[in-house]
C-alpha cells in the first residue's frame, strides 16, 4: 500500500512538473539564449534532483526515486521547451 502511493505521487509529481517546465520554457524563456543551449536540461535536472534529495528526510512519503523522478521531469520539460521554441510551435503570450 506505502508504495503505490508513493508511486502514485511520483507519477502526479513527474506529469505537473514537465508540463509546467516546458510552459515555462516556451512562453518565458523565448529569448534566453542558454536555455538553447544543450547543457540546460541536464542543469535543471540536476538542481530538481538536489533540491528534492534534501526535502527527502522531511517528507514521509516520497523517497530518493521520487526526486529522481522529479529531476528526470525537469529536464525532459526543458529540453521540450526548447525544442518547441527551435521549431517554431511556442504560442503567442499575452500579457505579462
Amino acid at each position: 500500500m506505502f508504495f503505490l502511493i508513493s508511486f502514485a505521487i511520483a507519477s502526479i509529481l513527474a506529469i505537473v512538473l514537465h508540463g509546467t517546465t516546458r510552459r515555462f520554457v516556451r512562453n518565458r524563456l523565448r529569448y534566453v539564449d542558454s536555455v538553447q543551449k544543450g547543457i540546460a536540461p541536464w542543469a535543471a535536472g540536476g538542481a530538481a534532483f538536489l533540491l528534492g534529495a534534501v526535502l527527502v528526510p522531511f517528507l514521509p512519503l516520497v523517497g530518493l526515486g521520487t526526486a529522481l523522478t522529479a529531476g528526470l521531469a525537469v529536464g525532459s520539460g526543458v529540453a521540450a521547451g526548447a525544442r518547441d521554441i527551435k521549431q517554431g510551435t511556442s504560442p503567442i503570450v499575452y500579457g505579462p
